[in-house]
Order: C-alpha cells, then sequence, then structure tokens
C-alpha cells in the first residue's frame, strides 16, 4: 500500500512534463496542484470517509509546539547536508562518474536554464512529497504500530534503498548512503510524530541531487580523490562537515524524540474502519 501512494502519484510530474508534453510553467502549475490535493487526501481528507482517520494516522498527523517545529526545521537541514557531505566524501575516495549520475537526467530539451531550475525544484518537491507520504507514512506507520518502530524503520529504508537501485547513479558506494538516508528519515517520522520535517528535508535534499550531482545544471563536482591529491584541507573540512551535521541530525531526533509526547503536541485518535 505505501509503495502504491506513494510512487504512483510521484510519476503524475513526469506524466506532465513527458508524456503530456506540456510547457515547463503550465507542467508546474498543474503538479504543484496535484500535490496540494494528493497531501490534502492523504492527510485525511477526501472520500473515503469511513478511512479519513485512518490515512490522517498513516500521514502522522498531529498538532506541534514551537519547539518541536524549531528542532524539526534544525533536523531537515542538517539531514540534507550530511547526505550531501557523505556523497561528497565518497567520490573523495572514489571518481565521480558524471556520465552515470546524469544518466536518465538529461533536461536539454527544456529552453532555459531558469526553467531548468525551476524543473529540478519542483522534481525534488514531488519526489519529497510523495516518496516520504509512500514510505514514511503509508508503509512504515502500519509496520510501527503491529511489529514496533524498529521493524517498521528497517522495511521502509530497505525498500526505499531497492527502489533507487534501478538508478545509474547507484554505485555501490551509494547503497550505503540510501539506505543511511532511509533510517535518518524514518527515525525522523518516529520521533516528530509527522511527515513534514521528512519531506522538507527529502526536499532540500532533492533539490542539491537535481540541480549538481544529477542534472549538473548548477556546475559539476570537480575535485580528484584523495588517492591523487593526499589528505588536504578541503577533505579534512569535508568530513569535519559530514560529523557535524551527522551529530546535530542524530540530537535533534533524540530531543523531537524526548518531546514527542510532551506540550500541545498530540496525534490525531484514530476511529472508525481499519485496514
Amino acid at each position: 500500500m505505501g509503495l502504491l501512494v506513494g510512487m504512483i502519484p510521484a510519476n503524475v510530474w513526469l506524466i506532465f512534463l513527458l508524456a503530456l508534453k506540456l510547457p515547463v510553467p503550465a507542467a508546474i502549475i498543474g503538479e504543484l496542484f496535484f500535490l496540494a490535493v494528493y497531501i490534502w487526501w492523504a492527510h485525511g481528507g477526501g472520500p473515503p470517509k469511513r478511512l479519513q482517520s485512518v490515512r490522517a494516522d498513516y500521514f502522522r498527523k498531529r498538532r506541534l509546539s514551537a519547539q518541536q517545529w524549531a528542532w524539526g526545521l534544525v533536523a531537515a537541514i542538517s539531514f540534507a547536508v550530511t547526505v550531501h557531505s557523505a556523497i561528497t566524501l565518497l567520490f573523495r575516495f572514489v571518481p565521480y562518474p558524471a556520465a552515470a549520475f546524469r544518466q536518465g537526467y538529461d533536461l536539454s530539451y527544456i529552453p532555459t536554464r531558469q526553467l531548468q531550475y525551476l524543473a529540478c525544484i519542483v522534481s525534488a518537491l514531488s519526489a519529497g512529497v510523495c516518496e516520504e507520504i509512500g514510505f514514511r507514512g503509508y508503509m512504515q506507520r502500519p509496520i510501527e504500530e503491529r511489529h514496533g518502530a524498529l521493524l517498521g524503520i528497517l522495511v521502509s529504508s530497505v525498500l526505499f534503498t531497492l527502489l533507487h537501485l534501478t538508478k545509474g547513479w547507484v554505485l555501490p558506494g551509494m547503497v550505503p548512503i540510501v539506505f543511511g538516508a532511509g533510517v535518518l528519515l524514518g527515525a525522523l517520522a518516529r520521533a516528530a510524530g509527522t511527515l513534514w520535517f521528512g519531506i522538507l528535508g527529502h526536499w532540500i535534499m532533492d533539490i542539491g541531487l537535481f540541480l549538481f550531482w544529477w542534472t549538473q545544471v548548477a556546475g559539476t563536482f570537480g575535485q580528484r580523490p584523495i588517492g591523487e591529491t593526499g589528505i588536504d584541507r578541503a577533505f579534512i573540512w569535508e568530513a569535519d562537515i559530514f560529523c557535524a551535521a551527522l551529530l546535530v541530525v542524530l540530537a535533534a531526533i533524540t530531543r523531537l524524540l524526548k518531546m514527542r509526547d510532551e506540550g500541545p503536541s498530540s496525534a490525531v485518535p484514530r476511529m472508525g474502519a481499519t485496514v
């Protein structure tokens, strides 16, 4: 169910761009409208009415305190920095295969650089919204309820990784990074009791992936492996940033876990039919 709820809507953006061949501005407007309706439905709105509370529960609908919002934003931003710094470190150990990363991400059919930027940002938003609702919401949440948080996070992270193994950029060194990203997003959803921070962190992460690593619209990675350069000052800074960002995201998740049942936040009560 999580795969269906997440992956089918994720391809609507491609339908707008590639199948219907809409101009990029029209495709963006259509996708933003679709995502708004999709979030409203997955959040517990619309038919079938008897399953609204179930959908709200799977979306992790709840009220959040100002403190939770603050820590959640810290977690989202530091998560994105962690992933990008991990990729940077990977390609300081092995050469960056620019051609493999760009496979399937050619935006030359989009006429201007500004529209290419917008297309990347909306692509990232679509992936962040749909994958978080599908994997960390409708997949992980029911498993958590039946078998506990650890199994829920592991199952959603493994399937999240397997889904991305079809991509040309998933080299052996990328597999633990993708899996680690899934674990952090799953832990964040569990600790915060909401999908919003995971959606934001996933979106920020994917903006960088689309603009820089995949399409290379915003430039390309030009550093050489330390096997050629030695351990230089840039590598030390990159390692420091990765360690610091990872510590911050783990601290934020820990703090959110402690606050989950405190203050004004509360989960939407689940009533009615089960699935």
